[in-house]
């Protein structure tokens, strides 16, 4: 009969913001509960502070603290499990709130916990930048991205391939929309328009000669030559942790050309209200002065 692994030894900070649903952990590091005055003894889980990403506009949008304000159920000690939910709330602007559903057992000085679910979902926000490139295909998006998260390599593959091939011209069409601002060789913006009749991604990647512009690159690399690579391996001739590993390159790569193609845009619409700001000054310093 195979013999059950040990648990990895982690701090309860570090259980909540990096492990991922569905995983179990034994403490020892900083302990898990602090006791109520109750007796016989009954536990809660103890306060403590993690780092995570805030989603309140303008206020946060990044890493914040949050403090743990309230949790359901006290734990007492014996074989049986309890079922706890930990509320955290951003210290910073006080309306962002996290939430964990875990499962825990304190048994003879060992506690051992199981994350059951985290909402909002477990890993970093999904930039609302590529789901607006992605459109439809969001929900298989943010499928990939759960399964990407809980370390299922072909699943996370599977849904990320979807998206970009289902989604080809609409990724190529952001592309355009970017080269065009910053003025780029007809024969590129031919190309890509090209490379939208054909309709498989592979394919049609192999049809852009000319790449893209030079503001797109990635570390100096075709975006899109770096999803082709990507996009080209076969499903089931890898494992799942190489299926994974391609499965985090497609992310990391859409989200990088999605932040590189607005950033394009932005800049030129700012040149272009500057520029309007400068005509108009100077157009009014023109004009003769009135006497």
């Amino acid at each position: 009969m195979p013999v059950e692994p040990e648990p990895q030894l982690i701090t309860l900070k570090e259980f909540l913001e990096d492990t991922p649903p569905g995983h179990k952990e034994i403490f020892v590091k900083d302990g898990l509960v602090q006791r109520l005055n109750s007796s016989p003894p009954i536990y809660d889980i103890r306060a403590i502070d993690l780092d995570l990403y805030c989603t309140t506009p303008i206020k946060c949008e990044g890493i914040r603290s949050f403090q743990k304000v309230m949790s359901g159920e006290n734990i007492t000690e014996g074989q049986s499990h309890r079922s706890v939910h930990i509320r955290f709330q951003c210290r910073n602007c006080l309306k962002t709130i996290k939430l964990y559903s875990l499962l825990v057992r304190l048994w003879e000085g060992t506690f051992r916990i199981w994350k059951l679910a985290e909402v909002p979902d477990f890993g970093p926000p999904t930039p609302a930048k590529v789901i607006k490139i992605i459109g439809p295909e969001k929900d298989y998006y943010l499928k990939g991205r759960r399964c990407e998260n809980q370390g299922l390599g072909i699943g996370a593959f599977g849904y990320y391939r979807r998206v970009v091939e289902n989604q080809k011209n609409r990724i190529i069409d952001e592309i355009i929309r970017a080269a065009k601002k910053i003025e780029a060789p007809k024969e590129m913006l031919q190309r890509l328009e090209d490379a939208k009749t054909e309709t498989q991604f592979t394919k049609a990647i192999d049809n852009v000669k000319p790449g893209v512009p030079e503001a797109l690159l990635i570390s100096g690399r075709n975006p899109l030559t770096l999803l082709h690579s990507a996009l080209s391996q076969g499903l089931h001739a890898e494992t799942d942790e190489e299926c994974l590993e391609l499965a985090t390159s497609i992310r990391v790569v859409l989200e990088d050309l999605t932040e590189h193609t607005t950033s394009v845009l932005k800049d030129s619409a700012e040149l272009s209200r500057a520029l309007s700001r400068l005509m108009l000054w100077k157009g009014k310093k023109a004009q003769p002065e009135e006497k």
